[in-house]
């Protein structure tokens, strides 16, 4: 791993190397893992070394690899935010095992995540086997001879809290005027690129103002294992004093054991579970009398010392690298034989036809409650650890209007999720709020703009499509209180949403001046920014392609017809066309603009991960370009759309269960992300709606179809 803005001599067994924060690096590291056939991936994970969002970064590569992963965490957080929250959990659904140092690490876990079981070991932090030697076998070597020597090592930092030791020193050397204290390690390589070596600088300023500089050595640098437990061997009493409690593992404190090294440390996770057994003195954070009166007091029992310094080096027996070694092995050939499941994928001789499956609500049902519909499942179970928020519980509502069968159960739910929709609008500050914890706390008082525009379009579409007067007008209600709000989204998305629903109120009530002020806002937005977006190559509203794409010109086309603007409309189209040419594989397969490609400027799209949405989103733009245009072109774009779900698509694997309405989460580069949620399950069950509608229309003859699909390919066809 290299920092941004550093590259390193690496030694020839390192065969590549990613920069932090480029997604590319994280791409091609997993397809040179693939190539060299690994039977099993070890990730060291500590935040601070991988890119993104609490090393996000790290799951494109795991999610691109094929072998089975194992992760040991050097840091379990009590209080993790939540984007660590979301990473953690996101290592332990890839992973075969995740490994701590400590039993901390397995209760927090379990706590904090809800995470144990078998998919959780312990296996203690490695440590070197060397001869058991007394300490002034080598105290010559480094000029220590006639000293008593306390030795802090690793990098340097504020949090090792340094300082309480120096305090201590005045009461220690009065006691005891042969003690040396060393202070071993560079300063932390972030520090210094922030403000050089001022804290190393502050240390000795504060030893000289004790009157202690005598006795405090600083050796700077970064040093060979050899030297540094040769420093180690060499010590008398080992010190910690780091400042934080949720510290969980300690590879310095490790190696001071593993040398027969008595310690005195603040109670932080790993001491406090290391030094149970009689090997140290714990002293309470920042306590510099403590420190003081521990050491002192060890210093005075040269027999306790040695006893200690026996016990701790058998300790180390269990901990040296061969044991550490040993542990790792069952644990990757128990991986190995218990590989990641995969789904098969089929012949490529295998013949298949495309059926439109009628929408069901059975995988929706699964992932609601008397509350609303929660966003994540771990495979098909739903997590509740995630809550619920309000971007599906609107396109739970939407696609009630549009479930032909059961309508009873879909008029039931569409309450729940109306209800949901109401209690998210936070009316003091015109916005929705999103997040909701599953005991039905909010998580913050408004949400993002995508959010604001997807609840406004759905409640525009519950005035247009709801089964029950009572909705519609609670629709109406709710849309006059939020629409006015609208005005000052700023991204194009939202005003695609905003105009979608605007254009749905106005099916209903075609002389709502407000709606009709929006279509007409969000139509002149949209165009301008596709003008001033153009370029040789690139027809499109933005510099880059993200996500929902096709709801752009879906909107612009729709706001075009609605104000009777040709040249808009055309424009519209036009950039559709383009996008469809971007969402089109070598075979003529759809293929979604994948993650990777998210925020490239001018740059073709990458082709993982693919999300369900963007066909979704496809299907419903074609329709809408084959009902404006009659142009039989768009039929085969929707069709082509709707069948990736299907299995025609890159990795020929169906995204889709259509016995219970089910979608996958994700095709990534080699596989199906094999987790349904709740955004995945609505895309395809929209997707099956829409299609299913259009084809029976098509069948009928019926003139209000939003498609006529009279040149629809035969291997799609409306069920029996």
């Amino acid at each position: 791993m290299d920092d941004p803005g550093s590259a390193h001599a690496y030694g020839p067994e390192v065969v590549c190397s990613i920069a932090q924060e480029e997604l590319a690096d994280y791409v091609q590291a997993a397809r040179r893992i693939n190539e060299s056939g690994a039977d099993v991936i070890i990730v060291q994970h500590e935040y601070g070394i991988f890119g993104g969002p609490a090393g996000a970064l790290l799951l494109k590569l795991l999610d691109r690899v094929d072998a089975p992963v194992v992760v040991t965490l050097h840091t379990v957080l009590e209080n993790p935010n939540a984007e660590q929250r979301s990473v953690i959990e996101a290592l332990a659904r890839r992973a075969f095992k995740l490994i701590v140092m400590a039993e901390k690490g397995v209760e927090i876990l379990q706590a904090v995540h809800g995470i144990g079981g078998d998919q959780v070991a312990i296996v203690p932090h490695g440590v070197p086997d060397r001869p058991f030697l007394p300490t002034q076998t080598l105290k010559p070597a480094f000029g220590f001879d006639g000293h008593r020597v306390l030795l802090t090592f690793g990098l340097l930092s504020p949090n090792k809290g340094i300082e309480t030791m120096i305090r201590a020193l005045p009461r220690i050397v009065a006691a005891h005027p042969d003690v040396l204290y060393v202070i071993l390690g560079a300063t932390h390589p972030h520090l210094v690129a922030r403000e050089g070596e001022a804290y190393r600088d502050s240390l000795a300023s504060l030893a000289a103002e004790l009157g202690v500089s005598e006795h405090v050595r600083f050796i700077d640098g970064f040093l060979d294992q050899e030297r540094l437990l040769d420093y180690l061997q060499a010590t008398d009493v080992y010190v910690t004093p780091y400042l934080s409690p949720t510290q969980i593992t300690s590879g310095t404190l490790s190696y001071a054991v593993a040398l027969g090294k008595p310690v005195v440390s603040t109670p932080y996770w790993h001491a406090a579970e290391l030094l149970a057994d009689g090997i140290g003195r714990l002293v309470p954070f920042e306590d510099v009398d403590g420190f003081a009166a521990a050491i002192s007091d060890l210093l005075d029992q040269p027999a306790l010392i040695e006893q200690m310094s026996e016990a701790a080096y058998a300790i180390g027996r269990t901990m040296t690298w061969d044991n550490l070694a040993r542990a790792y092995l069952r644990i990757c050939a128990d991986a190995v034989t218990r590989r990641p499941v995969r789904l098969a994928r089929p012949a490529a001789t295998a013949v298949r036809t495309h059926d439109v499956h009628p929408p069901k609500l059975d995988a929706i049902e699964r992932m609601s409650d008397g509350c609303g519909m929660l966003q994540h499942s771990i495979f098909s179970v739903p997590d509740r650890d995630h809550g619920y928020c309000v971007d599906d519980n609107c396109r739970a509502l939407m696609l009630m209007h549009r479930i032909d069968g059961p309508i009873e159960r879909a008029d039931e739910l569409a309450r729940i999720y109306a209800s949901f929709v109401q209690h998210a609008w936070n009316g003091d500050k015109g916005r929705f709020r999103n997040f909701m914890a599953f005991d039905r706390g909010w998580l913050e008082d408004e949400g993002s703009e995508d959010s604001f525009g997807r609840s406004l379009w759905t409640i525009g579409a519950t005035v247009a499509e709801a089964r029950h007067q009572d909705l519609r007008q609670w629709g109406l209600h709710l849309f006059n209180q939020v629409a006015p709000h609208s005005l000052a989204l700023m991204s194009p998305r939202t005003w695609a949403f905003a105009l979608l629903g605007a254009e749905a109120v106005l099916e209903a009530h075609p002389d709502h001046a407000v709606a009709l002020r929006l279509v007409e806002e969000f139509s002149d937005r949209l165009w301008r920014r596709l003008r001033l977006g153009r370029r040789e190559g690139w027809i499109w509203f933005e510099a880059v392609l993200a996500y929902d794409n096709a709801r752009l010109p879906e909107a612009l086309m729709l706001g075009g017809r609605r104000l009777g603007n040709k040249v808009m409309l055309d424009d519209a189209t036009a950039a559709f066309e383009w996008l469809d040419g971007q969402q089109t594989n070598a075979a003529g397969q759809f293929r979604a603009v994948g993650t990777d490609s998210f925020w490239r400027a001018y740059e073709a799209p990458l082709p993982f991960d693919q999300q369900p949405l963007e066909a979704w989103a496809t299907v419903d733009a074609a329709l809408v370009a084959h009902d404006i245009t009659g142009d039989a072109r768009w039929l085969e774009t929707a069709r082509r759309a709707y069948a990736w779900y299907l299995g025609d698509n890159d990795l020929g694997l169906p995204m889709a269960t259509p016995a219970d309405g089910g979608c996958y989460d994700g095709l990534m580069s080699n596989r199906v992300n094999l987790n349904q949620g709740a955004e995945s399950i609505l895309a395809y069950q929209f997707a099956c709606a829409a299609m299913t509608r259009a084809a029976a229309r098509n069948r009928t003859g019926g003139q209000d179809a939003p498609t006529k699909f009279g040149s629809i390919i035969p291997q799609i066809r409306a069920p029996r």
